[in-house]
């Protein structure tokens, strides 16, 4: 279904941006796993509108109500129902849009699939339902933990300042040190500067999000179709406003020969077996080695601008439309909590797909 995600670890999210209010369903999650509200309160509280002078200034509380599937702190095996009421709407800044579609905007593809569309900020199609995935997440993060392993995302770039070292140069706990959730503080700098000239012009700017999972034990994936770097591309690219994802060496890896990309095997002194170079990004044949994962997503810059632009009406006409209303000048910031989510909502389901796949 398309408003579904995972095969054992599922989840379906509903809701509209400028609705009551939007959550999700969680089908699958193992009973006796300790979680608190308090937990899916903090990961929402990192997508949450208005958090600072570089986001939108829509104001969302993005309050959480635990329906169903938690009591006295633990998972009960039930599905777990969670909601998020929509508080801050201001509908009448779409009421210009009614009839027109929005350049690069969801608008006229939605208008041919169903004939209607909610145009109240893009309705289902808007980013604010990735609130409820970021809900899911902090539950399936939990899952994660109890088995060791760890989700980081980060801003690598915004527009054309990017942090000039991979991952392992980083501090990964300064991500949250600044609002542009960079770990490398001199190009958090640099990008917070950026973010606030391109507001200030009335434009917008895109960049990279990069993720790092860390503890991942070997035998992650599944064999052809479902394999583990085909999820996290699936995932990613099910996130608004991405336009690709690499995992690994990704395309750079195009410019080297074979015997420089081969990542050669090891035992190390713990007896475990590692790789001397990860250009595999911790994934061979679809299945997890044991090595980190990482990769690179590519976000557009946010379509809605509040300068004119051409376009047309649902009756074909040509007008001039600007945006109106409140608007992330760059989506980085608030994106690094997404993809948080929808990888730890692919490990998750596929550990428990693991746990199908042998006898221990």
């Amino acid at each position: 279904m398309s408003n579904s995600f995972g095969t054992l670890f599922r989840i379906t999210t509903f809701g509209e941006s400028h609705g009551p209010g939007i959550g999700v369903v969680i089908d699958g999650c193992p009973a006796g796993l300790a979680v608190e509200v308090a937990e899916i309160q903090a990961a929402l509280d990192r997508r949450r509108p208005g958090q600072s002078d570089l986001t939108t200034p829509r104001k969302e509380a993005d309050q959480v109500e635990v329906l169903s599937g938690l009591f006295q702190g633990y998972t009960t095996g039930t599905p777990i129902g969670l909601f998020i009421r929509n508080q801050d709407q201001a509908s009448h800044d779409y009421s210009h849009i009614e009839h027109a579609y929005r350049p690069s905007h969801a608008d006229y593809t939605y208008d041919q699939k169903y004939g209607r569309r909610d145009y109240r900020g893009g309705g289902r199609s808007s980013a604010r339902e990735t609130a409820a995935r970021v809900a899911a997440g902090a539950v399936a993060h939990k899952l994660l933990a109890h088995y060791g392993i760890r989700v980081s995302s980060y801003v690598a770039q915004v527009g054309a300042v990017q942090v000039p070292v991979g991952y392992q140069e980083l501090d990964l706990s300064l991500i949250e040190s600044n609002p542009v959730r960079c770990p490398h503080p001199e190009t958090a700098e640099r990008m917070a500067e950026l973010i606030r000239q391109t507001r200030d012009r009335q434009d917008t700017v895109g960049g990279i999000v990069a993720g790092v999972v860390q503890g991942v034990p070997a035998g992650l994936g599944e064999p052809v179709f479902d394999r583990l770097h085909a999820e996290l591309g699936r995932a990613m690219l099910s996130i608004n406003a991405v336009k690709g994802f690499e995992y690994g060496s990704g395309f750079g890896g195009t410019l080297l020969f074979g015997s420089e990309h081969n990542d050669t095997f090891y035992t190390d002194e713990q007896g475990q077996v590692r790789t001397r170079t990860n250009h595999s990004g911790g994934i061979q044949g679809g299945i997890s080695n044991g090595q980190d994962i990482y990769f690179r997503v590519a976000f557009k810059p946010v379509a809605t601008i509040l300068q004119p632009q051409a376009t047309i009406n649902d009756q074909g006409e040509e007008i001039m439309l600007a945006g109106r209303g409140r608007h992330d000048p760059c989506v980085l910031p608030r994106a690094v909590p997404i993809v948080d989510a929808m990888t730890t909502l692919v490990l998750a389901d596929m550990l428990l797909r693991a746990r199908a796949n042998k006898v221990d």
